[in-house]
């Protein structure tokens, strides 16, 4: 085995699988039941875009982050602001030190099952009002997690110099069906149009030329 990929189910980390497939990587697949009011939207999509693709798929459920974590991400939260992600009131959005948390178990995983590395869609894109998204922070853990495993295993970051619409196009290119993945932080019945993550989603997938076939609530 080569890569192992964290895949929430989201149209970043959809491609990134795509991505690493289609570089002849041999890759598994890892994802985080941790209580976000979008994870039962998510993770069927992850589970079946993995079984789509012959690639094998494991959950980690992680139950003590919504019970004992603060954010309105979570279920046991409040409720998700709508806004773009510059407002002041997305800093709620903030899991604490998800990533931190999920990519030490996906380096354990990967090291027991003989990958060299593990992938993360952590891009340019991404908000600096989540510390554990930040370049340094990615740099940091990186070093921490081979330091741990001897060597043994790394932490990549392949879109780490894209933005969400370079993504959104490489998925495009790639053949990905974006219907089949979510990105809501709501987690209702389709994609409410309103928050800042629906409307990155819209600017990654070129809602202004037509080229987004996501349904949403709000259009």
């Amino acid at each position: 085995m080569d890569t192992v990929v964290v895949l929430s189910g989201g149209m970043d980390s959809a491609v990134l699988l795509a991505h690493c497939l289609r570089k002849g990587e041999r890759c598994v697949a890892i994802s985080f039941d941790y209580g976000s009011k979008h994870n039962a939207r998510e993770l069927p999509m992850a589970k079946a875009l993995c079984d789509a693709l012959g690639v094998e798929h494991a959950l980690v459920p992680l139950p003590f982050i919504n019970e004992l974590f603060s954010s309105s991400l979570l279920q046991s939260g409040g409720e998700v602001p709508d806004g773009a992600y510059d407002s002041a009131n997305m800093k709620s959005t903030v899991v604490p030190f998800r990533n931190g948390i999920m990519l030490s178990i996906a380096a354990g995983y990967a090291e027991s099952v003989g990958a060299s590395r593990v992938v993360l869609a952590s891009h340019a894109g991404d908000h600096f009002i989540y510390p554990d998204c930040r370049p340094e922070f990615n740099e940091a853990l990186s070093k921490a997690v081979n330091l741990g495993t001897d060597g043994q295993v790394s932490i990549g970051f392949p879109f780490a110099h894209l933005d969400k619409r370079e993504i959104g196009d490489l998925g495009r290119e790639l053949g990905l069906d974006f219907t089949a993945t979510w990105t809501c932080y709501k987690g209702g019945e389709a994609h409410c149009g309103l928050c800042g993550s629906c409307d990155e989603r819209r600017y990654a997938l070129r809602y202004d030329e037509g080229l987004d076939p996501t349904a949403y609530e709000v259009k």
